[in-house]
């Protein structure tokens, strides 16, 4: 029985989809067992329970797995109906939560993305137009976005807010990673003063990767896409 109940989540240090789920997990106050996930060498848990992508994050539930971190988020939340709740109820409100946190998710991360895996000079330099681009966009929209007070307690987070603490992290380690300026404080006013309200919470200092072995991550993998 108490298997049946079990909750396993497998992730890796880097992820940020990973992290997503991770603090969503605590704020809700389940219990879970983590694996971390080597990606060099992936377990059997991880290829037998997402054996299409074979990546994290995955959450196993009563034996079933729930794989793509904003349908695990969902999920979550609509599993484990206690407060906090991670989306808004009303449909309208709901359906604007879900459109930005796609975009922070398939936009603004696989930008930031883009800027780790290209090569120094041209490309780079494109990828970091891309980036800005991506956050004037967020800027220019954070009062629809959040029309609330960014959230003083762990437990005032909506998932837009679990998705933007999770930026901080990857902007600086990539900054520090390979000697660039992704992110001018005084340009998007609204975006860093929330993301710095955030890191102010518990959970979001908690789930912080380790800032050196992120930065020495984001080396490894641009040397090994340079290889490609």
């Amino acid at each position: 029985m108490e298997d049946e109940k079990k909750v396993v989540f497998l992730g890796f240090f880097a992820s940020p989809y990973a992290r997503w789920v991770k603090i969503a997990l605590k704020i809700k106050g389940i219990t879970y067992e983590y694996v971390e996930e080597n990606l060099k060498k992936k377990s059997q848990m991880l290829l037998q329970y997402n054996p299409i992508h074979k990546k994290v994050p995955v959450l196993i539930h009563k034996g079933n797995p729930v794989s793509e971190s904003l349908v695990i988020l969902q999920y979550i939340d609509e599993t484990w109906k206690n407060s906090p709740h991670l989306l808004p109820s009303d449909p309208y409100s709901r359906s604007v939560v879900q459109f930005w946190a796609d975009y922070m998710v398939n936009q603004l991360d696989m930008s930031l993305k883009k800027v780790i895996a290209s090569s120094q000079g041209i490309e780079e330099e494109k990828s970091i137009r891309e980036v800005q681009m991506k956050f004037n966009i967020l800027e220019e929209n954070m009062k629809v976005i959040f029309p609330y007070d960014a959230p003083s307690c762990n437990e005032d987070m909506g998932m837009l807010d679990m998705l933007l603490c999770a930026f901080p992290s990857i902007i600086k380690g990539i900054e520090d990673a390979f000697n660039l300026k992704l992110m001018e404080p005084q340009k998007y006013p609204l975006t860093t003063s929330r993301m710095a309200s955030l890191w102010g919470l518990n959970v979001v200092r908690d789930t912080a990767p380790p800032h050196e072995r992120l930065v020495k991550f984001y080396r490894a993998y641009r040397n090994l896409c340079s290889n490609f």
